[in-house]
């Protein structure tokens, strides 16, 4: 018997929740000036063990799981992965590629492109599993889009608001928000939650299948 069939919105509430609260607690640590290695200030992140990009892994398997077991999978579900993997891949080697010539520019220039097409190109390889994942990296980089504001128009020297090297000091609050915060975390990181979750959900749904 599979399970009853769960909405988007059931499906991502306790997610999206979890990864409220980490994004709370990273922002918390960093201002407090706790440990480095959890709270990390570095442009990026700095690889700080306290995050929320590894929740997509967590939550993609966990999404593969639950549609596959309420009848929502697909009849292959590596097939899903092989191909989220090759899309990354690919997004990669171009985005590198271009930075060998045009730099630093370029290479988020067509990151930022290559993300837009990753995301379509694999909207129809599980349908359900990728609008499941295109809600939840909206819940999760929505706030974190909004809290880069008021960081960076506060300068609270998070990593929130501290640009990567080289990046131009002339440039007004508003402009920094939009180049650093808004445009990457509406692009590149909904582009590595889909991708991402796609990967471990495609590994979780062809474990779940197994076991119906």
């Amino acid at each position: 018997m599979s399970e009853k069939r769960p909405s988007i919105r059931e499906l991502i509430l306790v997610p999206s929740v979890i990864t409220l609260a980490i994004t709370v607690l990273r922002l918390v640590g960093e201002l407090q000036n706790w440990s480095s290695s959890l709270f990390s200030k570095a442009p990026g992140g700095g690889q700080s063990l306290i995050g929320i990009s590894w929740l997509i892994f967590v939550f993609g398997a966990w999404f593969g799981w639950r549609l596959t077991k309420a009848g929502q999978g697909v009849p292959n579900p590596l097939k899903v992965s092989g191909f989220a993997l090759l899309v990354g891949l690919g997004v990669s080697l171009a985005s590198f590629g271009v930075a060998q010539f045009a730099g630093p520019n370029g290479f988020f220039a067509v990151l930022i492109v290559g993300s837009i097409v990753a995301i379509y190109l694999t909207m129809s390889s599980w349908p359900a599993l990728w609008h499941t994942l295109l809600a939840y990296a909206l819940a999760a980089r929505i706030p974190v889009a909004v809290l880069m504001l008021f960081a960076i128009l506060g300068n609270w020297g998070t990593h929130y608001d501290v640009p990567p090297p080289g990046f131009p000091d002339t440039y007004s609050p508003i402009v920094k928000w939009l180049l650093i915060g808004l445009l990457p975390q509406m692009t590149i990181w909904i582009y590595m939650t889909v991708i991402g979750g796609l990967i471990t959900g495609g590994i979780a749904g062809a474990i779940a299948a197994r076991k119906n």
